[in-house]
């Protein structure tokens, strides 16, 4: 279960790399690399929502203390890196909904996260009840 602690410090470091990408694009842009760089800074913001909220269930869970299986942690830890990326991507490449490759990514990684997230969550009501 400790992949759950090792995954949330990944996302928090995520978390907090994608505020300082926002803040230099905003505060100090530079032209001709801003407007082509970060194209869609909305979408930014929501991956940096994102992986700060898949931190927090990755602390959540570990700190619940009940026994999880061990590959369901890896599951939520791999689609919670996983899915915020869908969000980079997509805020840097201003083609990402059309392109086959990243729909394949989305879906694969939507798959993983909701295994995950749908294993621990039996988990946890099997131990409750």
């Amino acid at each position: 279960m400790e992949i759950l602690l090792v995954g949330a410090v990944i996302m928090f470091f995520a978390v907090l790399a994608s505020a300082w990408l926002m803040t230099f694009a905003r505060w100090f842009p530079i032209k001709g690399i801003d407007e082509e760089f970060l194209t869609d800074y909305k979408t930014m913001i929501r991956a940096h929502i994102d992986f700060a909220l898949m931190a927090l269930f990755c602390l959540a869970f570990y700190a619940v203390k009940v026994p999880l299986p061990v590959a369901a942690c890896w599951l939520v830890v791999i689609g919670g890196i996983a899915n915020p990326c869908v969000f980079v991507a997509a805020a840097f490449d201003p083609n990402f909904w059309d392109k086959t490759a990243w729909k394949v990514y989305s879906a694969i990684s939507f798959v993983i996260t909701t295994i995950g997230f749908g294993w621990v969550g039996i988990t946890l009501l099997d131990y409750a009840l």
